[in-house]
């Protein structure tokens, strides 16, 4: 594996190298996730805690500040409002760390780079595992949460892991994508800080789509993470079947992203070596 040469980028050689290496993405997946708590007194329990505290700060600040009702309605009590915001908040934040991560993946590995046979791609792979990690801690919170207040959870949360599928593949496509841009292009990191802020606020996570006149529903509903928000909130808050059409698409959009992602990353990693 030369580090000038050429490298495949069809589908086959995604899922060969995932399949090949499955045992090491696992082990530095497991490292990341260690990594990002060492040192710290509290160590894995700021999993726990971490979004336990933004559940608390956030439904205070809309539900009893701001008085933000999610449906409008009087009966409305600040547990239905904390659970809806914290499912955007969840999906969302799979997307964001994504992007967020993507920029420095190549450039703070090097070594990998430049002196070492190591398979760069599987860095977004670890990327993302890490990133769910925390997002199942934060999704078993969410679940507590239902099961304390209100007794149950929904039949339909069996549908989760179809409707939260696109927006794993969103991420790991911009983070192939911007991991190799960031290695040419180093101020990526700061277009992207302002570019997620935007994006949370246009992205359905502190309100139902359903609460914005028509006329901006159909601008937001072309934005692919708004709509993925949306449905998981049906299947893991109301209760609801996905929109099977919307989730087909977005699974679709989802699968394109990935691989442009990885089209883009194979193509411009051969000058990686000479940029670093």
């Amino acid at each position: 594996m030369y580090p000038h040469t050429e490298h495949p980028d069809n589908l086959v050689v995604i899922l060969n190298s995932f399949r090949r290496n499955r045992r090491l993405i696992y082990e530095m997946t497991k490292r990341e996730v260690k990594k990002r708590y060492r040192g710290s007194f509290l160590g894995m329990a700021w999993s726990f805690i971490h979004p336990l505290l933004m559940l608390v700060v956030y439904t205070f600040v809309f539900s009893v500040v701001f008085r933000a009702r999610w449906g409008g309605s009087e009966n409305e009590n600040r547990i239905d409002f904390a659970i809806a915001l914290f499912a955007g908040l969840i999906v969302f934040g799979i997307f964001s760390e994504a992007l967020n991560q993507s920029p420095g993946l190549i450039i703070n590995n090097v070594n990998y780079v430049k002196r070492v046979i190591f398979p760069l791609e599987i860095l977004s792979w670890v990327s993302i595992g890490s990133i769910l990690f925390n997002s199942l801690v934060s999704l078993g919170i969410l679940l507590f949460v239902q099961l304390a207040f209100k007794g149950f959870f929904p039949a339909t949360i069996f549908f989760l892991p179809l409707t939260l599928l696109p927006v794993v593949l969103l991420g790991l496509g911009v983070s192939w994508f911007f991991s190799a841009l960031g290695v040419y292009i180093r101020d990526i990191n700061q277009v992207l800080g302002v570019f997620t802020t935007i994006l949370m606020f246009i992205s359905a996570v502190f309100f139902p789509l359903s609460a914005l006149p028509e006329a901006y529903q159909r601008w937001l509903k072309l934005n692919p993470i708004a709509m993925i928000i949306e449905e998981c909130r049906k299947v893991l808050v109301y209760g609801e079947n996905p929109d099977w059409v919307i989730t087909g698409i977005l699974l679709f959009l989802g699968f394109l992203t990935a691989y442009f992602g990885f089209w883009w990353f194979q193509k411009t990693r051969k000058g990686f070596a000479d940029v670093l």
